[in-house]
């Protein structure tokens, strides 16, 4: 049973390249929690149109789910800088030290792999978007490169903390899924 907790933010170790990532993934929470405010503010924006004025609302609810899933998509960075992420520990446990950095090793690499291919598409899905003037097919008309844009945002954001902290681990500046070495 790991008698260990862990709460922290990713080890820096005060290298630059980790600090610099570190920086860049806490500016992305930061912006993506001013994205669920701005969500919130508009939901309650729009109860008081429909409910209080009677009137309708055309861009509201749009807003908000396009607000809410690039806030999702712009947060995976600083989730991960945090380990906030699911993480079952039973196997990294049941391992021994070195065969538990290994482990870490291969599951972060995959990680950036399958993120790398995420990006990838998501890009592509992005450029696709801008180049053939995508609309919604709502009276609002948004782009749709503009909510779009949050796709390979957020997974260039998390590709990069997760080079990082692949990074941190080679170096031994981070342990393995956080757990001590005993």
């Amino acid at each position: 049973m790991s008698t260990q907790v862990f709460g922290g933010a990713a080890p820096t170790g005060g290298h630059p390249f980790l600090r610099a990532v570190a920086a860049i993934s806490t500016v992305a929470g930061w912006c993506s929690a001013a994205m669920i405010v701005a969500a919130v503010a508009i939901t309650c924006q729009m109860i008081f149109v429909r409910f209080v004025l009677n009137g309708s609302t055309i861009w509201q609810t749009e807003a908000v789910i396009y607000l809410m899933i690039g806030a999702t998509l712009v947060g995976l960075a600083y989730v991960q800088r945090l380990r906030g992420h699911v993480n079952v520990d039973l196997v990294p446990l049941a391992l021994p030290p070195r065969l538990r950095r290994g482990f870490a090793v291969t599951t972060l690499s995959v990680s950036i792999l399958i993120v790398g291919v995420l990006l990838w598409y998501g890009f592509e899905f992005w450029h696709f978007a801008l180049d053939r003037g995508w609309r919604s097919q709502t009276i609002w008309g948004v782009a749709l490169w503009k909510p779009y844009l949050a796709i390979p945002v957020g997974f260039g954001l998390l590709l990069l903390q997760l080079v990082a902290d692949l990074f941190a681990l080679v170096k031994r500046i981070d342990t393995p899924f956080g757990l001590e070495e005993v």
